[in-house]
């Protein structure tokens, strides 16, 4: 757990670990409603329509009237349907987003917890996820809602293989499986620059586990009405959509943290002067929330510019393109920091 704490003008003084925990979670929170606007008004710039501005100023209180329409809505579940895993379901994806709040960094000193093993809890977390999908299929009892559960499985398993494989030789580069280490060796040249190919990977198998477009298959309309969500209304359907926009939000400050420097400006380590801690803080935490609206920004470009994949499509290009690439990339950095070690 990180040392230290802020100081309030002296009247205050507040752990680290309590004051990210709290910006993490407010920021996690707050992630989808904001998502969810500025998702409208780029997509209505990109499609040259209006986007929402009927409901507040420029209509930012739109999010607040979705939430409102949600909660007053009439909440349904299937007769026929496993009435308790149905309802349990939709927390399961809520819940694994914000456990992984406690190992990012989003600043030198600013995390809550440095585990050793911080990259296989941030994998575990993540394969987590995927049961809130497949139990709201199975529990719903229709083929269309089970199908999209099925689909979830299938897509999120093959893609979390090359996604390991990808991180993994993140991994080699930092010698260390901890967060705050991979982002802390990022300060003088970013992941990215090192390692290109599995910067590619990690954003396509992180736009999969997202089922973002073009991998929302799991909720394709044409044959599916609405995949493993169909079945749910209300706030329960809310809960997947939170869920969605939640992770948009985790894949892109994974993306930061692992392959885009984290909170380090680029080569920061040869121009960057000394700062006083709180100075520093604010600029590692407003480069890091400058990298990550960034990432979504990209998640929202690709969805409302590329289409659907077919299903045959994302299976081959998880099984037959990503995973043997990952292998070869893995192969290539592993000998590339063997060569560096031994030679230089």
């Amino acid at each position: 757990m990180s040392t230290g704490g802020i100081d309030i003008f002296g009247l205050l003084f507040i752990p680290t670990w309590v004051a990210v925990l709290s910006l993490g979670i407010f920021t996690w929170l707050n992630s989808a409603a904001l998502l969810v606007y500025a998702e409208r008004r780029i997509a209505g710039l990109i499609q040259n329509r209006v986007g929402p501005n009927r409901v507040g100023p420029a209509g930012l209180l739109q999010p607040v009237a979705d939430v409102v329409k949600l909660l007053l809505k009439e909440d349904v579940t299937p007769s026929q349907g496993y009435k308790v895993i149905h309802h349990i379901a939709p927390v399961i994806p809520v819940f694994t987003a914000f456990m992984t709040v406690s190992v990012i960094p989003f600043g030198e000193n600013l995390y809550v917890t440095d585990i050793n093993a911080g990259v296989l809890f941030i994998l575990a977390i993540a394969s987590l996820g995927v049961y809130g999908v497949t139990l709201a299929g199975w529990s719903s009892n229709s083929k269309y809602s089970l199908l999209g559960g099925l689909r979830a499985a299938a897509q999120m398993i093959s893609y979390e293989l090359p996604m390991g494989m990808a991180l993994a030789s993140v991994v080699l580069v930092a010698g260390s499986l901890s967060m705050v280490e991979i982002a802390a060796s990022q300060e003088y040249l970013w992941n990215v620059f090192i390692n290109p190919i599995g910067a590619v990977i990690f954003i396509i198998a992180a736009f999969a586990e997202a089922n973002r477009t073009p991998f929302d298959l799991v909720e394709a309309e044409q044959e599916l009405v609405g995949g493993f969500h169909t079945e749910y209304s209300g706030m329960r359907f809310g809960m997947f959509f939170l869920a969605e926009y939640m992770h948009v939000f985790i894949g892109s400050v994974l993306i930061t943290t692992f392959f885009f420097g984290s909170y380090h400006l680029p080569f920061a380590g040869y121009w960057l002067p000394e700062m006083t801690p709180v100075a520093k803080g604010i600029l590692d935490v407003s480069v890091f929330m400058a990298k990550v609206v960034f990432w979504c920004f990209v998640f929202i470009w690709v969805r409302w510019t590329i289409p659907r994949f077919k299903y045959n499509q994302v299976m081959k290009l998880g099984w037959a393109r990503l995973l043997p690439l990952s292998i070869l990339n893995f192969m290539l950095i592993a000998a590339g920091m063997y060569a560096y070690t031994h030679w230089f």
